[in-house]
Protein backbone atom coordinates (compact mmCIF):
# COMPACT_ATOMS: atom_id res chain seq x y z
CA UNK A 1 0.00 0.00 0.00
CA UNK A 2 2.42 2.63 1.12
CA UNK A 3 4.44 1.94 -2.52
CA UNK A 4 1.39 2.17 -4.08
CA UNK A 5 0.82 5.55 -3.18
CA UNK A 6 4.46 6.86 -2.88
CA UNK A 7 4.54 7.25 1.05
CA UNK A 8 6.86 5.07 3.70
CA UNK A 9 5.19 2.09 5.53
CA UNK A 10 5.82 4.10 8.89
CA UNK A 11 3.28 6.43 7.65
CA UNK A 12 0.87 3.68 6.78
CA UNK A 13 1.14 2.08 10.05
CA UNK A 14 0.46 5.52 11.72
CA UNK A 15 -2.26 6.61 9.56
CA UNK A 16 -3.50 3.23 10.66
CA UNK A 17 -3.04 3.42 14.50
CA UNK A 18 -4.30 6.61 14.46
CA UNK A 19 -7.85 5.59 13.53
CA UNK A 20 -7.25 2.08 15.42
CA UNK A 21 -7.16 -0.20 12.32
CA UNK A 22 -5.62 -3.31 12.38
CA UNK A 23 -6.35 -5.17 9.27
CA UNK A 24 -3.56 -7.94 9.87
CA UNK A 25 -6.55 -9.18 12.57
CA UNK A 26 -9.48 -9.73 9.75
CA UNK A 27 -10.34 -13.08 9.52
CA UNK A 28 -12.54 -12.75 6.97
CA UNK A 29 -13.44 -10.61 4.31
CA UNK A 30 -17.42 -9.74 2.48
CA UNK A 31 -17.54 -9.31 -0.78
CA UNK A 32 -20.55 -7.19 -2.92
CA UNK A 33 -22.74 -9.24 -4.43
CA UNK A 34 -23.80 -6.10 -6.51
CA UNK A 35 -23.18 -6.30 -10.45
CA UNK A 36 -21.83 -2.58 -10.31
CA UNK A 37 -20.09 -3.11 -7.09
CA UNK A 38 -16.68 -1.94 -9.09
CA UNK A 39 -17.80 1.00 -11.02
CA UNK A 40 -19.58 2.55 -7.68
CA UNK A 41 -16.32 2.26 -5.81
CA UNK A 42 -14.34 3.98 -8.16
CA UNK A 43 -16.78 6.68 -7.95
CA UNK A 44 -16.31 6.94 -4.19
CA UNK A 45 -12.46 6.52 -4.41
CA UNK A 46 -12.42 9.37 -6.78
CA UNK A 47 -14.17 11.52 -4.80
CA UNK A 48 -12.44 11.24 -1.76
CA UNK A 49 -9.13 11.50 -3.59
CA UNK A 50 -10.19 14.35 -5.92
CA UNK A 51 -13.72 16.24 -5.06
CA UNK A 52 -15.07 18.64 -7.14
CA UNK A 53 -13.73 22.46 -6.36
CA UNK A 54 -15.69 23.53 -3.42
CA UNK A 55 -17.57 20.92 -2.72
CA UNK A 56 -18.03 18.68 0.59
CA UNK A 57 -17.96 14.96 0.47
CA UNK A 58 -20.02 13.08 2.72
CA UNK A 59 -19.75 9.17 2.87
CA UNK A 60 -22.43 7.19 4.66
CA UNK A 61 -22.14 3.43 4.93
CA UNK A 62 -25.03 1.26 6.33
CA UNK A 63 -24.47 -2.35 7.65
CA UNK A 64 -27.59 -3.31 9.40
CA UNK A 65 -26.44 -7.19 10.28
CA UNK A 66 -24.17 -5.84 12.63
CA UNK A 67 -24.20 -3.74 15.92
CA UNK A 68 -23.42 -0.20 15.59
CA UNK A 69 -19.82 0.75 16.80
CA UNK A 70 -20.08 3.95 17.24
CA UNK A 71 -20.50 3.69 20.96
CA UNK A 72 -16.80 1.91 20.90
CA UNK A 73 -15.40 2.72 18.03
CA UNK A 74 -14.41 5.71 16.74
CA UNK A 75 -15.50 7.35 13.32
CA UNK A 76 -14.21 6.21 10.50
CA UNK A 77 -12.63 8.90 8.25
CA UNK A 78 -10.82 10.00 4.89
CA UNK A 79 -6.78 10.45 6.66
CA UNK A 80 -3.73 11.02 5.22
CA UNK A 81 -2.84 13.85 2.76
CA UNK A 82 -5.41 13.16 0.50
CA UNK A 83 -8.20 13.61 2.72
CA UNK A 84 -11.00 15.90 1.37
CA UNK A 85 -11.50 19.41 3.28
Amino acid sequence: MAAAVGVSEARVRRIWRSHGLKPHLVETFKVSNDPEFAEKLERIVGLCLNPPEHAIVFCVAEKSQIQALDRTQPACRCSGDAAPR
